[in-house]
C-alpha cells in the first residue's frame, strides 16, 4: 500500500516534464552552469588580487647598504 508502482512514477515523470518541459529544464540547467562558472572565476579572481610576499634572495650591494644605514641614522 506504501510503495509506489512503475504507474505511479510514469505519471509523476510526465507531470514533472509538463510543468518544467524540455526547453526550460535545459534553460536550467545552463543557468546553473553559468553560475557556477561565475563563482569559481570570482573565487580566482579574489586568489589573484592577493599580493605575493616580497622575498629578498640577494645581500643588498654595498651602495645599497650605505643608503639604509644614512636612512636610520
Amino acid at each position: 500500500m506504501g510503495s509506489f508502482s512503475i504507474w505511479h512514477w510514469l505519471v509523476v515523470g510526465i507531470l514533472v516534464m509538463l510543468l518544467f518541459g524540455k526547453g526550460r529544464f535545459s534553460d536550467l540547467m545552463g543557468d546553473v552552469a553559468k553560475g557556477i562558472k561565475s563563482f569559481k572565476k570570482g573565487m580566482a579572481e579574489d586568489d589573484d588580487a592577493k599580493p605575493a610576499p616580497r622575498i629578498e634572495t640577494a645581500a643588498p650591494t654595498p651602495l645599497e647598504a650605505e643608503k639604509q644605514t644614512d636612512k636610520q641614522a
